[in-house]
């Protein structure tokens, strides 16, 4: 179990007193939380909420008196989430954050008591949860400058729109940057991108192969495919959705950048899983075009999924590879 999640519910069985709606922001199931309106963007763990019986929201409104608050690893998000969650909080209301100690839950716990004073403190599982309450008024400084961090952005240089949290939310990820380079304009018919975050690759593949007729986007990061709602127009469905549970149809080209981190690990069976699910996709006479970094062993994978792969180019830190 995530051991900020195991100490965020140790803390909120310490202050029990707290009466009142709670609010779970970055929500995941623990059999300690319970009878909360939870909000989880990401849809593995969103699906895994459901599953526990959690209500779980995508439109959040309203005021509660408690928010738990189990931020992500990107410092705006955490800080722009101090500033969300002050928002929701009933005159009087407490938030806890938890975070691992190696995320900087002592430099997060610092700069929140900046806001407002800090009410309480748990250290367990190498983690920290904290707490303040909003019974006094918060630093508005602080707090406009926090707000500021979530409002999506542009990235420098281009016209895509971002939202601090997301995946390369501050440049162009230079291992999409490079399959793209290498995508051939024969792309044709009905195209997917798998993890399509923001939606570089999808608009790249659009502008240079003319013959595409449709291009699914599927990401599990509702934010990002907010902002590749933006950033990709035309010909362009969107999903929510879990790449490693498979796809409801075939396509006849396949592009992603799989990912191959999970929280703060890395994980090479995640990316796996999305090159197994690509398989399971192609249309007889498909083809994959996939972007690695150079040492992870993707082409043993492949070929054990019946494909047969071919290196495009590689550098010194990402490879592209063509699977058909």
């Amino acid at each position: 179990m995530n051991a900020a999640l195991e100490t965020l519910a140790l803390a909120w069985r310490e202050h029990r007193d707290i009466t009142g709606k709670t609010l779970f922001l970055g929500a995941e199931p623990h059999p300690d939380i319970r009878d909360v309106t939870s909000w989880q963007p990401l849809k593995p763990l969103a699906d895994k909420c459901v599953s526990a019986g959690m209500e779980l929201t995508t439109e959040l409104e309203g005021k509660f008196q408690t928010v738990l608050f189990l931020p992500g690893k990107s410092k705006d998000e955490i800080l722009a989430g101090f500033a969300r969650a002050h928002d929701f909080l009933e005159p009087g209301g407490i938030l806890i954050v938890s975070l691992a100690n190696t995320a900087g839950a002592s430099r997060f716990e610092k700069e929140l008591s900046r806001a407002a004073p800090l009410l309480f403190s748990v250290s367990k599982n190498k983690c920290r949860a904290f707490a303040v309450s909003n019974s006094e008024p918060w630093d508005v400084r602080l707090l406009e400058g926090w707000r500021e961090l979530s409002i999506p952005r542009v990235i420098l240089g281009t016209d895509f729109i971002v939202q601090p949290g997301v995946f390369s939310s501050d440049h162009i990820d230079p291992g999409s940057a490079l399959l793209a380079a290498h995508l051939p304009p024969s792309l044709r018919g009905h195209v997917t991108d798998l993890g399509a975050g923001w939606g570089y690759l999808s608009r790249m593949a659009l502008e240079k192969s003319p013959r595409i007729s449709r291009i699914d986007l599927f990401e599990a990061d509702a934010r990002a495919l907010a902002c590749a709602r933006k950033n990709v127009t035309g010909l362009a469905n969107f999903h929510w959705h879990d790449v490693t549970t498979g796809l409801p149809e075939k396509y006849d080209h396949i592009i992603t950048n799989p990912p191959f981190h999970t929280g703060q690990s890395k994980d090479t069976d995640l990316g796996k899983a999305f090159l197994t699910t690509a398989a399971n996709s192609l249309k007889r006479g498909g083809s994959l075009y996939l972007v690695a970094n150079r040492q992870l062993p993707y082409e043993a994978h492949l070929d054990s999924l019946g494909l047969r792969s071919r290196l495009i180019v590689e550098t010194g830190a990402y490879k592209v590879i063509y699977s058909s």
